[in-house]
């Protein structure tokens, strides 16, 4: 059967993250039940990732099986979704790919950045943390860097989880700011759930010198969740980017205008 890849966004407020959960609105649900609806049969979509309950998506992509000739009509296709779909989530294009490409190993790359504000801004409510004193900008930038030097974020991982394991190649991991925006960026193969609000929770205390520089690269072979700082809260974490090979897509689209 023909397989797909669809692009979207989402604002994850209103959701209890990406996969499918008993007796709670997720992401994932309710792109398949649109999908089934619009398609006619049933539709699993599989995602490139999982977001948490909360955190929101710039660039996310799943893929989907149809074999109805309507997936030939992308950009109509397109357009009928976001009627469907609630103001919280968008779609953007419909790419065809070989049967056998997947969202989720496919992807070589992963960018997140996580928002964080210096002064109250009723504007960014649900989408940045407020931090009520400005960290050390210079020093959690020094700590960032070592990221790169390790391969097992053990650490920064959620306890209990089924993951084979916790290496993680970064590839890159720098805080910016811009006037009372502060913001954590970083790169990646694959993440661990909770991993990228693990890791800015430890590096903001860093900034507010809680932890020194010796102490951060020891939380980190420590191998141990319960040495890191805490985990900050969901809302100003953006998947920004998701990666895949060249040539994974059989046929590029020009992004829709909604």
């Amino acid at each position: 059967m023909p397989r797909y890849f669809l692009q979207i966004a989402y604002d994850g407020t209103e959701w209890h993250g990406w996969q499918i959960q008993p007796n709670a609105p997720t992401v994932q649900a309710e792109i398949a039940r649109v999908l089934s609806l619009l398609l006619r049969h049933e539709v699993m979509p599989i995602g490139c990732g999982r977001t948490d309950t909360g955190v929101h998506a710039r660039d996310f992509y799943l893929h989907f099986d149809s074999d109805n000739p309507l997936c030939l009509q992308r950009q109509h296709i397109v357009h009928r979704l976001n009627r469907m779909l609630p103001r919280s989530i968008v779609a953007f294009r419909i790419i065809p790919v070989a049967d056998d490409a997947n969202s989720r190993f496919d992807a070589i790359a992963r960018t997140y950045t996580y928002y964080c504000i210096t002064a109250k801004d009723p504007f960014m409510q649900g989408y940045a943390w407020h931090l009520p004193l400005c960290p050390d900008f210079e020093l959690m930038n020094l700590a960032a860097e070592k990221l790169l030097n390790f391969t097992d974020f053990t650490s920064f991982s959620k306890l209990h989880t089924q993951t084979a394991t916790n290496n993680c190649r970064i590839s890159n991991a720098r805080w910016t700011t811009d006037n009372h925006h502060l913001n954590f960026t970083i790169s990646a193969d694959r993440f661990l759930r909770n991993m990228v609000r693990a890791i800015v929770g430890t590096l903001l205390e860093v900034g507010f010198h809680k932890i020194d520089m010796e102490g951060f690269s020891r939380i980190i072979e420590g191998k141990d969740r319960q040495l890191a700082g805490m985990s900050v809260p969901a809302c100003g974490l953006f998947l920004e980017k998701v990666t895949y090979p060249k040539g994974i897509f059989v046929s590029q689209s020009t992004k829709l205008p909604i």
